[in-house]
């Protein structure tokens, strides 16, 4: 079976990407999952606070003197808990890039459009295929509309197109109100894909310790029905590439994706969980689900059972919600 797909413009010899995670800090597991088949990986985050120390310039999206955003920024890891700084980075990226003859598609997290945009050009120097950017943006002051934190998206996006001569993908946060709308205010702003959906990690409690304590989470299969609904959703609407990421542990949730429209498919769980390989696993048994229906390639697939495509639309909208509270136990 074909898997050759395009993502942002990129040609991809298979939909099945590995997502960002502590995986991409290592040249060699970057070999390992090329190797096993990968069709891109996206290299673990650089952060805008690793980049710059100068507070002023989030005040232009968030309240200032907002009690509440400065304690936010005070659970921010110290800069010297990174393994990796800003020119480690890059010198990074571009080993990544001379080891494997697969994309690179290198990540930016950031929350405002100051000078650490200008890092993102450095990135693409370096040898990135591509940027993804992760606005892991959490408001906290009630003073802050959604109109505004969408905003937010939009200029940074711009800043960094203009800062960069290559592909940009924005992952997109699950929470706004308007998804469509977001999507299509994106595209229209030059985003070249969307990545669907960022997994806002939520702190917990320690009650022994009576604090607050990070706690990392894996995904689950039933996790990628959000992404899937909504990519069923946008396919054929948008000029943007689209990705799915949150969920994808099998070959059968990968092969659902494709049916809704996803141009690529990110993993991480699954291969932090059960090792590198599971990514072949994952995209040998897409293959074999596909073929099954009697699908040549990846391409025939992709989109069959998207809104624009399937015998009932709706089943995307309210009438799913009102039909599945309805059906036994």
């Amino acid at each position: 079976m074909d898997l050759s797909t395009k993502y942002l413009g990129l040609d991809l010899s298979s939909p099945i990407v590995a997502g960002a995670s502590p995986l991409s800090e290592d040249v060699g597991n970057i070999e390992a999952l090329a190797a096993a088949g990968a069709g891109a990986v996206v290299m673990h985050s650089i952060f805008e606070e690793q980049l710059t120390t100068e507070a002023e310039d989030l005040d232009y999206y968030l309240e200032q003197g907002d009690e509440a955003f400065g304690e936010a920024l005070t659970h921010f890891p110290p800069m010297q808990d990174f393994k990796v700084g800003p020119e480690e980075y890059l010198t990074h990226v571009s080993a990544a890039k001379k080891a494997v003859d697969i994309p690179i598609i290198g990540s930016l997290n950031g929350i405002s459009t100051g000078g650490w945009i200008d890092y993102a050009g450095q990135i693409a120097e370096a040898g990135a295929d591509a940027l993804e950017l992760n606005v892991y943006l959490i408001p906290t002051s009630a003073a802050v509309t959604g109109a505004r934190i969408e905003q937010v998206y939009l200029d940074i996006l711009k800043a960094v197109k203009a800062a960069v001569g290559v592909p940009v993908a924005v992952k997109l946060s699950p929470f706004f109100s308007a998804t469509a709308n977001m999507a299509r205010g994106l595209d229209e702003a030059g985003a070249d894909g969307l990545v669907m959906f960022n997994r806002f990690y939520q702190p917990d409690i320690d009650i022994n310790r009576l604090e607050v304590a990070p706690r990392l989470v894996l995904s689950r299969s039933d996790e990628i029905r959000l992404p899937m609904r909504w990519i069923a959703i946008l396919y054929g609407r948008l000029r943007a590439s689209l990705a799915a990421t949150s969920g994808v542990h099998t070959g059968e949730d990968a092969a659902k994706l494709i049916l809704a429209g996803a141009d690529a498919i990110q993993v991480v769980s699954a291969l932090l969980s059960d090792g590198i390989g599971q990514l072949t696993q994952i995209r040998d048994e897409m293959a074999r689900r596909l073929e099954a229906k009697g699908y040549g390639s990846v391409g025939e697939a992709r989109g069959v059972l998207s809104q624009a495509r399937c015998a009932e639309p709706a089943a995307f909208e309210r009438a799913n919600y009102m039909k599945t509270l309805h059906q036994p136990w």
